[in-house]
């Protein structure tokens, strides 16, 4: 994967000096051309004045001080007499000269405030880059025995971060996992995805049981969503609005994995995962989702539902609805399953990695375009193989202990 993007960073950067070349080229072209008409034409200086063209050209595309160097010599070859009386036209090629450095002093203001606006652009851009990435951090490759890959396509090209969210935590309960899909995509869902990663974060520590989590992120969504209500409808003067947002929900899938591979989840709205080994990969449905958080209250008695165990080697897939509504330019739905199948039977171990990366690649292939909605992938893998116990093979008589120490 690094040499492929290595490959590519190289093409881009031929690519960049290629253009950045033909643009300091241009405007010499640009200045031969004018004299090389103006000598052969007879025009006696008319065409003089398209030498103002040429500073300009130079500032749009290789800067200010290229701007400068080839505004005075255009100035100084619009003084010069090509024609076929050199004593005539001689106020025109002044005029034309004059013309000449009013160009270049509007273009090098022009230049300069244009650099400026560009660097904080970049810098403001890296700030919002960074943010997006603490928001939706980046998933170590190995969380306490299970193997974890995830990847993200944001349907906003503003945003490396959209509306769906997922994370996956080792904890004293066991390895905990979150996927979920906020109404809507880009940059005006990051609010509430950070509202129910955080809350994640916190409850999946400190609840043990599967269903306080998710009564937790209830509580975080709906506080958020009261807050947002307060701030879009200031009339109110802090009063609690009557119906805050209530079109706005997510989709959330809670995935618990203990040590010895049990499975518990929590689905509300959110589709169920796949199930992943050396035969393909099968859809697990144990159950029907409850609805989506943010629609209706959670009832008392949350159906946990068991899975069956993730055994070693295993893996499970979760994904969000943009992966299977994707279509392609005939509106044909992106065949998830075949992908998955494609994706799991050309590796030989668990690689979730090689997984997720395939079924990106196919996703990508078959929209051919911009995507319209944001695609969130996660597998985990169980690589928790039981290791024998060795038998004890030495003499009685070395293993008597004294004082603390085996001999």
């Amino acid at each position: 994967m690094i040499r492929t993007w290595a490959r590519r960073g190289g093409t881009a950067a031929r690519a960049a000096r290629a253009r950045r070349a033909f643009v300091l080229v241009l405007p010499g072209l640009w200045v031969l051309a004018v004299l090389l008409w103006e000598r052969y034409a007879a025009a006696d200086g008319q065409f003089l004045q398209l030498l103002a063209a040429a500073p300009a050209i130079a500032c749009a595309g290789t800067g200010r001080r290229q701007c400068v160097m080839l505004g005075g010599l255009c100035a100084l070859l619009a003084l010069l007499p090509l024609g076929s009386d050199p004593g005539a036209h001689a106020l025109a090629r002044i005029g034309t000269c004059c013309a000449v450095l009013v160009v270049v002093a509007a273009s090098y203001l022009t230049a300069g405030r244009r650099l400026r606006l560009l660097r904080e652009l970049e810098r403001t851009k890296e700030v919002a880059t960074a943010a997006q990435r603490v928001l939706l951090r980046p998933l170590p490759a190995r969380v306490d025995g299970i193997v974890v890959a995830a990847d993200h396509l944001t349907a906003d090209e503003a945003a490396t971060v959209g509306g769906d969210l997922y994370d996956v935590m080792a904890t004293r309960h066991g390895v905990r996992a979150v996927i979920g899909d906020v109404r809507g995509h880009g940059i005006g869902a990051l609010g509430t995805v950070a509202a129910v990663l955080g809350s994640f974060r916190e409850a999946a520590h400190d609840e043990p049981d599967l269903g306080a989590v998710l009564r937790r992120l209830e509580r975080a969504l709906q506080r958020h969503l009261r807050e947002r209500a307060r701030a879009e409808h200031p009339a109110s003067g802090g009063a609690e609005p009557d119906n805050p947002l209530s079109e706005e929900f997510v989709t959330v899938l809670l995935v618990e994995i203990d040590q010895d591979g049990a499975v518990r989840t929590l689905n509300c709205g959110h589709p169920w995962p796949y199930r992943l080994s050396r035969q393909g990969a099968l859809p697990e449905a144990p159950g029907e989702p409850m609805p989506p958080l943010g629609l209706f209250p959670l009832p008392a008695e949350l159906p946990v539902v068991a899975c069956p165990p993730l055994l070693p080697g295993q893996a499970i897939f979760l994904h969000t609805d943009g992966a299977t509504d994707a279509r392609d330019a005939h509106g044909t739905f992106f065949p998830l399953p075949r992908a998955l199948d494609d994706s799991v039977r050309s590796v030989r171990d668990c690689r979730p990695a090689r997984v997720v990366e395939g079924v990106r690649t196919a996703l990508l292939r078959h929209v051919g375009g911009p995507l319209s909605d944001d695609v969130a992938l996660l597998v985990l893998c169980n690589d928790r193989w039981r290791v024998p116990a060795q038998a004890d093979a030495a003499p009685s008589a070395r293993g008597r202990v004294r004082a603390g120490q085996a001999e």
